[in-house]
């Protein structure tokens, strides 16, 4: 086992025993081995649309599988194994349609048992990447980002939007992956990764807003009713949708956690009286917030985290999409209209006691681009009087790490005179802090999730555009950004692309990254770590 994917791995170096994450050693071989699976499939589908066959139901498996190896997504072996073995069955059958040059092991490599999965699977670590380890870090680091954006692939395939392009890109990526390259060459690569960044993440706007209509701004309860309640985490609005849709009428409450908080702005979501509030915090807290929740349990997608030996909650708790816990029941089972069927969910909440109050309060949310451009004339205004000094990029992740109480510190001190655009679960670090407002402009505008950073981008360029400035820049504008998985890469990646610089990211710099690639990225892109609360507020404000 080698793994340096998330921020918190051992050592900043790699996890080399067990995952801080929880994940074992097989678990994390066999998530190499799926990739491995995906570059052979990714081979085979590439040269397949050469030849005008069609190959949507591939590239939909691609990303599903590169998702369910992001950090904290999927921990259960018998999913993993399932998915390579729907690999090699997609790749057969391509191979009966058209020539596969066998270019790298992976076009011919195939396997009948567990056992030779298991011994396969030690042998495609990210070690084997390459022998230079500068062009292995670069080649880590575009895949992490594809990761990334095959998650936001796939929540926009699930409502119906895909791009040939993302799915071409994320494919060639992995072939490239298995090739020859220079420090220089990966350069490129990790820029067209930024590139492609960017179109996944207008295209997931672009779904969710069409299904759903543009956010609104919201108050969000984060007290509970006497209803028995179901929590949703995870980020896919499209499950929520089902689930709402499903328990309407039923007496039973529908609570958000985590990066579900979002879902609340949404017109198409918020319609649905039952949709309660939300629950808890952010993911790492779990374990006691789904304690005391008393029902059921819905993750969506990533941010898993195994049960203690004492956990009184695993009857209760229950996966879909890419996540899999082996100690959790996964719903796939579908109804006659297409949607899942959530009924086990349901019928088990009715059986549960209410949800246990943790706290009675509201949040505010909905601040995307379509509401923030609403006050741009505001905020505009306020810049150039002064009003307000600086905009504090704090989107991200949040973990488990004490370090990261900078953030909360960070905010907290920050001037009366600022504010803060956060996006992702790094907003619980600081949503529940009273820092007031600036002329009616709250001091914390929330986006949503991790991916609706783009809507902090696309404000920036509309910025830069009203302003008549010739660089990005020269907004006051600075970005603080904490990061964690796979998500908050291909988000850093988008951001690099579109000319953004001196961006700071923590509680640490990527564990992936060796000297050599750390000095060409902070001196092309000013990259650097946070340090102390006091000196980063002198630079930011300065």
């Amino acid at each position: 086992m080698f793994c340096n994917q998330c921020q918190e791995t051992a050592k900043n170096t790699g996890c080399t025993i067990n995952g801080v994450c929880g994940k074992k050693e097989k678990t994390s071989d066999l998530h190499d081995l799926l990739v491995f699976a995906c570059q052979g499939l990714a081979l085979a589908t590439t040269e397949a649309r050469k030849k005008g066959i069609k190959t949507d139901v591939e590239s939909r498996h691609i990303i599903h599988c590169l998702f369910m190896t992001i950090t904290n997504a999927n921990f259960d072996d018998r999913a993993i194994i399932k998915a390579i073995n729907d690999c090699l069955s997609y790749k057969e059958n391509l191979k009966n349609k058209v020539n596969i040059p066998s270019i790298h092991e992976s076009v011919s490599w195939s396997a009948s048992s567990e056992n030779e999965f298991y011994e396969k699977a030690k042998q495609t670590g990210t070690l084997t990447f390459d022998k230079n380890e500068d062009v292995r870090s670069l080649k880590q680091y575009v895949l992490f980002g594809l990761k990334g954006m095959a998650a936001y692939a796939e929540h926009a395939s699930n409502l119906g939007f895909e791009d040939q392009e993302i799915f071409d890109f994320i494919e060639q990526a992995l072939i490239m992956i298995t090739k020859p390259s220079s420090v220089e060459g990966m350069l490129q690569w990790l820029m067209h990764t930024g590139e492609y960044g960017v179109k996944v993440m207008a295209l997931l706007d672009k779904a969710n807003t069409s299904a759903f209509g543009n956010p609104e701004i919201t108050k969000v309860s984060t007290g509970t009713s006497n209803n028995p309640g179901i929590l949703v985490s995870g980020h896919d609005l499209k499950d929520l949708e089902e689930l709402l849709i499903q328990s309407e009428g039923q007496g039973i409450d529908i609570y958000t956690h985590s990066e579900m908080l979002p879902a609340h702005a949404y017109p198409g979501l918020k319609k649905y009286r039952h949709l309660r509030g939300n629950y808890g915090n952010a993911w790492h807290r779990q374990q006691d917030e789904f304690e005391s929740f008393n029902g059921p349990v819905l993750f969506t997608t990533n941010c898993l985290i195994p049960p203690r030996k004492t956990s009184i909650y695993n009857n209760r708790v229950f996966t879909t999409g890419p996540s899999g816990m082996p100690e959790w029941k996964y719903i796939n089972k579908r109804l006659p209209n297409g949607q899942k069927d959530f009924s086990e969910i349901i019928e088990l909440a009715r059986k549960c006691p209410p949800p246990k109050p943790l706290e009675d309060g509201e949040l505010t949310i909905g601040f995307a681009h379509n509401q923030v451009l609403n006050l741009a004339g505001k905020i505009l205004e306020a810049i150039n009087n002064g009003t307000i000094r600086k905009m504090i990029v704090m989107s991200g992740c949040d973990g488990r790490m004490k370090s990261r109480e900078y953030y909360t510190e960070f905010a907290a001190k920050l001037p009366k005179d600022t504010v803060i655009l956060t996006s992702g679960c790094a907003k619980y670090r600081y949503n529940k802090l009273n820092l007031g407002d600036i002329n009616g402009i709250p001091r914390v505008l929330d986006a949503g999730q991790c991916n609706d950073s783009y809507s902090w981008a696309f404000v920036a360029l509309k910025l830069k555009e009203i302003l008549g400035l010739d660089d990005i820049n020269k907004l006051p504008l600075e970005f603080n950004i904490a990061w964690y998985e796979q998500k908050a890469i291909i988000v850093h990646l988008a951001l690099l692309f579109l000319g953004f610089k001196n961006t700071r990211i923590g509680p640490t710099l990527p564990g992936f990254m060796t000297p050599n690639v750390l000095k060409i990225i902070q001196e092309k892109f000013g990259v650097q770590t946070i340090t102390s609360v006091e000196k980063d507020l002198s630079m930011v404000l300065a």
